[in-house]
């Protein structure tokens, strides 16, 4: 049994492979209010698909379903397998609060009590 394939064979098992949905992904990278699906993330970049990529450099925000995770500065590294790479220069976790602009005490109450009125 002989292992070659042609190239044009080859070439389209490699398409269907980066077409097919390899998860239910809510991975999307979100720029200049144009939502791209995320294929792949990892610690220093994440990837698109190469036919529907847009020229995305500069700051994106990255979203796991409605969930913001990251802010982040990128630019394009490369195109692999149907994949356009992009690296994060800088990547900064979402925060669901404003930064305070006070150091804050650990000891500090999470609560106030008032005193108590005695019904009886």
């Amino acid at each position: 049994m002989s292992t070659y394939l042609p190239k044009s064979v080859r070439d389209d098992l490699l398409a269907a492979q980066t077409l097919k949905p390899r998860r239910k992904n809510l991975l999307r990278a979100v720029a200049d209010g144009q939502s791209i699906p995320v294929l792949r993330m990892w610690k220093r970049g994440f990837s698109v698909a190469e036919n529907t990529a847009p020229a995305l450099r500069g700051m994106v925000d990255l979203y796991d379903g409605t969930n913001h995770l990251y802010q982040c500065l990128i630019v394009a590294s490369e195109a692999v397998g149907g994949e356009m790479r992009y690296e994060f220069k800088r990547s900064t976790a979402a925060r669901t609060q404003p930064a305070a602009d006070f150091v804050q005490d650990r000891e500090m109450p999470v609560g106030l009590l008032t005193a108590r009125s005695d019904p009886h």
